[in-house]
C-alpha cells in the first residue's frame, strides 16, 4: 500500500468514525498518525521487541494522563546512539522534573534544553522522547523539563519554574558529557515563549545567577508567540493578568546584545501568526542582533515539531536546520564579525507558500 493509498483509506475511516464532518487539516493529522502506526507495525516484524520495562512506563503513562497522537512519533526511533535519564527533579513542586538525552560518550557536548508548547495549560516532557532523542543521535545533550501550568500557574511561574531548569542543567552538564558554555534554549509554541522570555529579559536567569547574554549560546524558537498584544483569548488574558501588559511580551526586551537567534515558523499556522517570528526578528535586527527566520510551507503549528520524528523529517528539514545552528554557535570559537554580518544580511528563508490565518496575531 503506498503512502497515499494508505492515507486515503484512513481518512475514509476516520470520516465513518467521527460520524460528522470535520477539516482536512484534522483528517490529515489523523491520517498521518495512522499511517505511522502502521509503517511501525511493519517494522517490528524486522526488529527486536522493546524491554517489558519501557513497555510498562508506556502503558502506565497513558494510564495516568491517556494517549496522545505524539505517542505514535515516539515509536519510530532515531538511527544514534544515547542514553536517556528520566524525572530528574530539580525543585520541589510536582512539576519540576525533567528528562534528560545523552549522546553515548559524549564529551563536552552542546546541550539544549527544549521547553513544550501546551497554551500555558497543558503539556508532559513524556509526550518529546522524538525531539530528545532526535538531538541526541546529533550529538547533542537535550533536556526536556515540566513547568508549572494554568491552573493554577500564571505569569511569570512558568517562566521561573523554567530559569530553575536552565540552572539545574548548567549545574548537571558535565555529568552527562555536556559543556555548560555551550548551553541553547529552544522552545515550541508556548515554549518558545519561556525560552524567549530567558533569553531576552535578563531578570529570570539573573534570579538563578545566570546571564543570559554571556551563559547562553543561542535561542531557537519554533512557532513561538513573541508579540501577541492586545490579548483576545479569556484564559489567556486570565494567565497573563491582563490584555496589553507589555513586560509579558519576550519583544519588549530586544536590546540587540542578545544571542543569536533561530526563528522557525509554519507558513500557513492558524495558532500562532508567522509574524510574530517576523517583527521578533526585524526588532532584533535593527538593534543590530542577530536572528534568521525559516518559513516552511509544508508544515503546521503541530506539525512543524512532529518534523524531528524520523518519520515525519520528510515534512522539513526542521532537525536539520535547528543541528547545524547549535553547531554553529556553540563551537568552542566565537563568531566572527564577518559571519555576524552575514546573520544579520538577510537570513530569511521561506520553503513554499501557503496562505496562513493568525489566531495569535
Amino acid at each position: 500500500m503506498t503512502w497515499l493509498d494508505a492515507t486515503v483509506s484512513i481518512t475514509l475511516v476516520s470520516w465513518s468514525v467521527v460520524g460528522r464532518p470535520v477539516s482536512a487539516r484534522c483528517l490529515e493529522r489523523r491520517s498521518i498518525y495512522a499511517v505511522l502506526g502502521d509503517m511501525r507495525v511493519a517494522r517490528a516484524a524486522s526488529t527486536q521487541s522493546r524491554s517489558s520495562g519501557k513497555r510498562y512506563r508506556v502503558r502506565e503513562r497513558w494510564t495516568r494522563r491517556g494517549f496522545s497522537p505524539a505517542d505514535l512519533l515516539n515509536l519510530w526511533r532515531p538511527i544514534g546512539a544515547w542514553e536517556e535519564h528520566h524525572g530528574l527533579a530539580y525543585g520541589e513542586g510536582p512539576r519540576q522534573t525533567l528528562d534528560v538525552y545523552q549522546p553515548r560518550h559524549a564529551t563536552k557536548a552542546p546541550v539544549v534544553v527544549f521547553f513544550y508548547g501546551g497554551s500555558w495549560q497543558g503539556g508532559s516532557r513524556d509526550l518529546y522522547p522524538f525531539v530528545g532523542a532526535s538531538l541526541a543521535a546529533q550529538g547533542i545533550v537535550t533536556i526536556v523539563p515540566d513547568y508549572s501550568i494554568f491552573p493554577p500557574a500564571r505569569f511569570p511561574t512558568f517562566i521561573k519554574d523554567a530559569a530553575r531548569a536552565v540552572r539545574f542543567a548548567g549545574k548537571s552538564a558535565t555529568q552527562w558529557g555536556g559543556d555548560p558554555s555551550r548551553l541553547v534554549l529552544m522552545g515550541h509554541s508556548a515554549g518558545a515563549y519561556i525560552a524567549a522570555m530567558l533569553s531576552f529579559d535578563p531578570q529570570w536567569l539573573g534570579e538563578v545567577d545566570i546571564e543570559s547574554q554571556t551563559d547562553l549560546a543561542g535561542f531557537i524558537g519554533l512557532a513561538g508567540p513573541y508579540d501577541f498584544t492586545p490579548i483576545q483569548n479569556r484564559t489567556l488574558r486570565t494567565i497573563f493578568g491582563g490584555a496589553n501588559r507589555v513586560e509579558t511580551q519576550p519583544i519588549s526586551f530586544v536590546t540587540g546584545k542578545e544571542v543569536p537567534s533561530l526563528l522557525i515558523t509554519a507558513r500557513r499556522d492558524p495558532l500562532v501568526s508567522p509574524g510574530n517570528s517576523r517583527r521578533m526578528a526585524a526588532k532584533i535586527r535593527d538593534h543590530g542582533g542577530v536572528a534568521e527566520v525559516l518559513t516552511y510551507g509544508g508544515v503546521g503549528h503541530l506539525t512543524l515539531i512532529g518534523a524531528f520524528a524520523p518519520a515525519l523529517q520528510i515534512l522539513a528539514p526542521v532537525l536539520r536546520e535547528v543541528t547545524q545552528f547549535v553547531w554553529r554557535v556553540t563551537r568552542q570559537a566565537d563568531l566572527s564579525t564577518l559571519e555576524r554580518r552575514g546573520y544579520r544580511a538577510g537570513q530569511h528563508r521561506d520553503y513554499g507558500y501557503t496562505k496562513h490565518r493568525g489566531r495569535i496575531a
